[in-house]
């Protein structure tokens, strides 16, 4: 039939199921060859373009430098908003790029996807435009045109974090983000928090430094080590990487630096970890509940029809706690 019409196999499922906006030229031309062809759908098929089987799949690939508390939160927030609407969550987790989403809907009979750990030009976008399922991203390609996606603003995060040091006469900034192997996929999130975080230290004529952070308790201490040797001037820091963050300020506190008498925080994670800190951290929330109940919602919607907006960003909000102070001259 897609041959007949001139268009792509997916295009003819549009047409026949209306989950996609499809021009009338199109559509005319595409019902004009089902006739011709003499098709007719069955039972089980027209079935089967309008029945639920109250499964979404949530595609979060498992890849190295990936903050597991943090993906735990964002899994449980997305089980429990389906759950609440009487849906089950299929999680994938095979790192296979556009076959797992394929596989999911020709096998696997989910309503809908979900799709986490995006990154700036993530081959799985072009294969997401073309199912014949609807989608929703927690997390913003570069290219994000024909998509539906929600996420916390992390440029903006980043800069808050700046900001927040920047006012309180901090002129010396650091920023330890995520693992190496993060950056190297250009993972969103990590890509705009210190895109957002560069932009504002400039604006505020603030020097700054930035690194990716390990995981390893030794690579920790020896980065740390480092940064204060090689920038003695720095008296801010922003840590964008939860696993690392308690770990930062061991090492701080083992090289005799307090925290925020010598070296202020500022974090990049939930505000329950930030408080079981000591001190507890001044902190930018990464909202994992929200964002999870906005994108199965956002998913909701597309499958009943509504209008959805295609970008959510949630503004952040940070909690000033004890671990950043006003910055004298005379420290």
């Amino acid at each position: 039939m897609a041959r007949h019409a001139g268009v792509a196999p997916s295009t003819v499922s549009y047409v026949l199921t209306g989950r996609r906006s499809i021009s009338e030229a199109t559509k005319v031309r595409v019902r004009e060859s089902l006739r011709l062809l003499g098709y007719h759908a069955t039972v089980s098929a027209r079935s089967a373009y309008t029945a639920r089987n109250d499964v979404l799949a949530l595609v979060l690939p498992l890849r190295e430098g990936m903050n597991m508390p943090v993906v735990t939160r964002f899994l449980l927030a997305v089980a429990s908003a389906a759950r609440r609407g009487g849906q089950d969550v299929l999680l994938l987790t095979a790192d296979d790029g556009p076959d797992s989403l394929r596989r999911a809907v020709e096998n696997a009979r989910v309503d809908g996807l979900i799709v986490m750990d995006v990154e700036m030009r993530d081959e799985r976008v072009p294969v997401l435009r073309e199912l014949d399922r609807p989608s929703v991203l927690i997390g913003v390609p570069a290219d994000a045109s024909g998509l539906t996606c929600v996420d916390l603003d992390f440029a903006a995060a980043g800069a808050r974090g700046v900001d927040h040091l920047a006012d309180l006469g901090h002129r010396y900034v650091g920023l330890l983000g995520a693992p190496r192997a993060v950056y190297r996929r250009d993972t969103g999130f990590a890509h705009r928090a210190m895109a957002g975080f560069s932009a504002a230290a400039m604006r505020r004529g603030v020097a700054m430094t930035t690194s990716p952070l390990e995981h390893d308790r030794g690579a920790v201490q020896r980065l740390v080590a480092d940064l204060l040797h090689d920038h003695p001037a720095l008296t801010g820091l922003v840590v964008h990487n939860e696993v690392g963050l308690p770990l930062v300020v061991e090492s701080l506190r083992a090289l005799g630096r307090k925290v925020p008498e010598d070296i202020a925080v500022v974090a990049l994670c939930a505000d329950d970890y930030a408080e079981l800190m000591n001190p507890p951290l001044t902190s930018v929330h990464i909202p994992a509940e929200e964002l999870g109940n906005h994108a199965v919602a956002l998913l909701r919607r597309k499958l009943d029809g509504l209008p959805t907006p295609p970008l959510t960003l949630l503004p952040p909000r940070l909690t000033d706690r004890a671990s950043a102070d006003r910055r004298t001259p005379a420290r």
